[in-house]
């Protein structure tokens, strides 16, 4: 399994979390809930690297331009967290701010596998 590449993402990362629960609803008002499967709480990161050099942008699309073709998933530890998981990037862009530097702005999905 393929590791990202180690730079550093900006700060200003946005961590959505949506389990996968399960409600049922009766009558008056009344409700439960449970949770559904293993891993129900997957997380979805919204990164980006801001002001990096050409070559640097040019690794990181690079690597997600080889997961896109293998449709392979990846380790990546996202910031402030203190171990890594497995994700899938399927959409990503890149702005050229100025000649040599660039913006990448990618959309991390955590996926569970054996």
């Amino acid at each position: 399994m393929a590791t990202f590449p180690s730079i550093q993402a900006s700060f200003g990362v946005q961590k959505n979390s949506q389990p996968n629960i399960n409600e049922i609803k009766y009558g008056d008002g009344y409700s439960s809930r449970v949770t559904f499967g293993i891993n129900q709480n997957k997380k979805k990161y919204n990164l980006s690297w801001k002001n990096i050099t050409e070559t640097e942008s040019n690794t990181i699309e690079d690597f997600l331009d080889a997961r896109a073709k293998d449709a392979a998933s990846f380790t990546y530890t996202p910031p402030q967290e203190s171990s890594s998981s497995h994700f899938i990037c399927n959409k990503w862009s890149k702005t050229i701010n100025y000649a040599g530097i660039a913006t990448i702005q990618a959309t991390f999905e955590e996926v569970f596998q054996p």
